[in-house]
């Protein structure tokens, strides 16, 4: 039996599921297991058997937006291929993203002594999980903070990624809260500035910041990456929980295919690639060598 199958496997052995607001809309055991296999196939997402809640509210959004008169009449029509730009809505909404300025910072210690190390040397960083900006604006701050004698802000290219085209829109824009989570006052002086009038209580990443990424939309679960030169670095944190087995080895290796040798990749907390020692040995708390 396929993962895709046992995943689905779960759904079906579940009773009825009925919508929380059934008199709007009926969302059934089908309509879940119909969500769960689609998601699966476009974004490698395994959505766990209770997570009927979580899809029906995100989705009823949707169905409302599109004119959709039932959960059934909505996934035909991104089945047999009418909904077109529907499906890149269909995966933001059933994509996840939790984030803060310098999350699991012992990374960002362990960059800064990467770039020191290689002062002088061009390199390339990935941030494949990029949601709405703080980790990959965390990574630029690393860069300016750790090199502030280097001036041409592309001798260390960034690549922040999401799947998700709305986050990544967010992201681009880099205005933030004040009180946002992870920055801390040294910080938001340096490399941001502060609204003023109706943009007060905000930030805005000051453009010097802002020039060191580029932001692109990518799926890892595209047949063909196309990302330019090898990476010295990869951020793929709290991404991986989200796969199964099958999945995770499918987009390491891939991963592996696009870095260099001696490449550092990090993983999320609660992550553990010791699976992929082939591919990967660990060098650190939750941080990894491409082999």
């Amino acid at each position: 039996m396929s993962a895709i199958d046992d995943c689905i496997a779960v759904a079906t052995q579940a009773p009825p599921v009925l919508a929380p607001c059934a008199s709007e809309f009926m969302f059934g055991a089908g309509d879940f297991e119909r969500v769960r296999r689609l998601i699966y196939q476009r974004a490698g997402i395994s959505l766990g058997a209770g997570k009927q809640a979580m899809v029906y509210s995100r989705l009823s959004r949707r169905l409302r937006e599109t004119g959709h008169g039932s959960f059934n009449d909505y996934l035909q029509w991104l089945e047999h291929g009418g909904a077109g730009p529907e499906w890149q809505e269909f995966v933001n909404c059933l994509t996840t993203n939790l984030t803060s300025f310098f999350r699991e910072e012992h990374h960002f210690e362990a960059l800064t002594d990467e770039l020191r190390r290689r002062t002088g040397t061009p390199m390339r960083i990935w941030c494949n999980a990029a949601s709405t900006g703080e980790e990959p604006y965390s990574i630029a701050m690393t860069v300016a903070e750790a090199c502030p004698d280097v001036q041409d802000a592309h001798a260390v290219q960034i690549v922040a990624s999401d799947i998700d085209t709305r986050v990544l829109a967010s992201a681009a824009r880099g205005v933030y809260p004040v009180e946002s989570r992870g920055l801390s006052r040294e910080r938001m002086h340096a490399h941001f500035l502060r609204g003023k009038g109706l943009n007060s209580g905000m930030v805005r990443v000051k453009p010097a910041l802002a020039e060191r990424i580029e932001f692109r939309q990518h799926n890892l679960m595209d047949a063909h990456w196309s990302l330019g030169e090898p990476f010295d670095i990869v951020f793929c944190r709290n991404v991986m929980i989200y796969f199964d087995g099958a999945t995770q080895r499918r987009v390491l290796e891939r991963m592996h295919g696009v870095m260099k040798p001696g490449g550092l990749l990090f993983a999320g907390h609660s992550e553990n690639f010791s699976d992929a020692s082939d591919l990967f040995r660990l060098r650190g708390k939750t941080t990894y060598e491409r082999v």
